[in-house]
């Protein structure tokens, strides 16, 4: 070994020094032996008269008394891999945070103490000032070992990716900064307010009077500008009481079962509330068989393309179908769309699914066109998932569907959203030009929700425009909505593009929308999403009578 690889050997003394010089101190704690024992600078820490070794006894008898539930809770044994973070104060020295980890399948535990000061802002999250999930626990143990009624509450930000596909990262993240800023305001250090998630905000508070869950919808959803757009946010909220005191819950359990609440609340779309209770842990239990129940759909065929008639406004024929995908499943029958999208979503799913789609419903238009020659230029749209356009080997596999099918040119329509654009338009409008000459046409969906420039339209290969649900269910009573639709139908046409009103629920509508020059009509009114024996009834039946029939008004 050379005399320079001997000069930088950490032996036993030089680690001791450093320790001492930066006021921290080892520690290592056997429970069998009854026995702690201190490496470092103890005496700066206020563990002078325990070093080198003492009992669990006189450790606690050091301790501040309204601190001694927190160094029992230190000195429990745990399984192997625990974590162990507390802040304790012991006589005559500040408040000191002990970190460390059980060892040897709970034989021993060992770690640092120092100065709380010398983790000072390696506890906060660094963009919101707030504590961060880890130094959260800590504070929720450090209160419960107090006796009382707590409540612990979880706030999910809802849409936070659709704030990051709009504004930016950056921006999306000053609305964060901006919401942390909000519940500090609101909240006492004492609640211990924190960010534990990217989209997550947790307080604890004492019970009592108006519950923490309304004080943080109140403080949160207020709205904020933000790049010269009114912000309006709401939050998924949820919440679990807790008895302090020696029997206290663990709480990292505390924090599951709340999030375990936020998730139901999200059930109930934007803005939802929910407590925990033992009914969700078997809802939790369901889900994770869902989890795998839906792993093993796409190989036993249950998922499949459901059919909805988009239909010609000037003629009323069916000009072709929107494909959306169904779950059969072989004990629920079908799960709701809604249930098991975001669960496909979640488990990184639907570039898969957005694969079966377009290879199942190319499949099913070949053999509609084959069977009923006269239905005309018939098409299928597919809708590409979040993301999906961006998909290795995405031009490849639509090329190779068409080809298989022998589909005619433009008869597969693949929808993609604004968000999926705006991410990077430059790259989009390569893949959107490469799929347009792989033969596949294209839409834009949702036209008019998102904050794209329209100069982005002009330029990018696009042949039809979806007009959202919203503005037709209510253009028939609200003007806004109303000149929405016309001026979408007019931008259309003047840059040669079809255009598609979604939720077209009665005839009314119908003769709105035909009235303002629209193509195409899809909703309710002329049928739901169909199974594709249905659908293929559905279209004969129009094929026989003339044109598709339509309800005359909304039930």
């Amino acid at each position: 070994m050379s005399a320079r690889s001997r000069a930088l050997t950490w032996d036993p003394t030089t680690a001791i020094e450093a320790l001492a010089a930066a006021d921290a101190a080892l520690w290592i704690w056997t429970p069998a032996e009854d026995q702690i024992r201190f490496t470092g600078a103890t005496r700066p820490l206020g563990l002078g008269p325990l070093a080198p070794q003492c009992s669990a006894a006189a450790f606690t008898a050091l301790t501040m008394p309204q601190d001694r539930a927190l160094a029992d809770r230190l000195l429990k044994p745990q399984a192997e891999g625990t974590e162990i973070a507390v802040r304790l104060r012991m006589r005559g020295c500040e408040t000191c945070l002990w970190r460390g980890v059980w060892l040897e399948d709970g034989l021993r535990a060992a770690g640092i103490v120092a100065l709380e000061t010398k983790f000072a802002g390696a506890d906060r999250d660094t963009l919101t000032g707030l504590l961060d999930r880890r130094t959260f626990r800590v504070r929720v143990a450090e209160t419960l070992a107090q006796p009382g009624e707590y409540e612990l509450v979880v706030g999910d930000l809802d849409r936070l990716r659709r704030l990051n596909e709009a504004l930016g990262h950056e921006r999306a993240d000053l609305v964060l900064s901006a919401l942390g800023s909000r519940l500090s305001a609101a909240f006492s250090e004492s609640c211990a307010p924190a960010r534990i998630g990217e989209d997550e905000f947790a307080i604890l508070v004492k019970r009592g009077g108006t519950s923490g869950g309304a004080r943080m919808r109140e403080a949160l959803e207020q709205p904020l500008r933000m790049a010269g757009f009114d912000i309006y946010p709401t939050l998924s909220i949820g919440a679990v009481t807790a008895e302090g005191g020696p029997d206290a819950p663990d709480p990292a359990e505390l924090l599951r079962r709340a999030e375990l609440a936020v998730e139901q609340a999200k059930t109930a779309g934007r803005g939802g509330a929910a407590a925990y209770g033992r009914a969700l842990e078997s809802d939790s239990l369901s889900r994770l068989a869902l989890e795998a129940d839906l792993r093993n759909a796409f190989v036993r065929g249950e998922i499949e393309p459901f059919f909805q008639p988009i239909v010609n406004l000037n003629t009323g024929a069916v000009a072709g179908f929107e494909a959306l995908a169904r779950w059969r499943h072989p004990r629920r029958g079908l799960v709701p769309p809604d249930e098991f999208l975001t669960l496909a979503d979640e488990m990184g799913l639907m570039n898969e699914l957005g694969l079966l789609m377009m290879t199942q419903a190319a499949r099913q238009l070949d053999e509609w066109l084959t069977r009923h020659p006269n239905a005309g230029r018939l098409f299928c749209s597919v809708n590409l998932s979040v993301g999906e356009i961006e998909r290795p080997y995405l031009v490849e596999d639509v090329a190779r569907i068409i080809k298989e099918t022998g589909l005619p040119r433009g008869a597969l329509k693949l929808e993609v959203t604004e968000g999926d654009i705006m991410r990077d338009t430059a790259r989009a409008a390569e893949v959107l030009k490469a799929l347009r000459e792989a033969g596949a046409s294209l839409a834009l969906d949702d036209f008019g929700t998102g904050f794209s420039s329209l100069s982005y339209l002009a330029k990018l290969p696009f042949d039809t425009l979806k007009i959202d649900r919203y503005f037709v269910l209510t253009m028939d009573k609200d003007e806004g909505s109303a000149k929405i639709v016309k001026s979408v139908v007019n931008l259309g046409r003047d840059l040669a593009l079809e255009v598609v009103a979604e939720g077209v629920e009665n005839a009314g509508l119908a003769r709105l929308l035909l009235a303002d020059g629209c193509h195409y009509g899809q909703g309710f009114g002329y049928a739901p999403a169909l199974p594709a024996q249905e659908a293929e009834v559905y279209l004969n039946e129009s094929l026989a009578d003339g044109s598709a029939p339509i309800k005359g008004r909304s039930a």
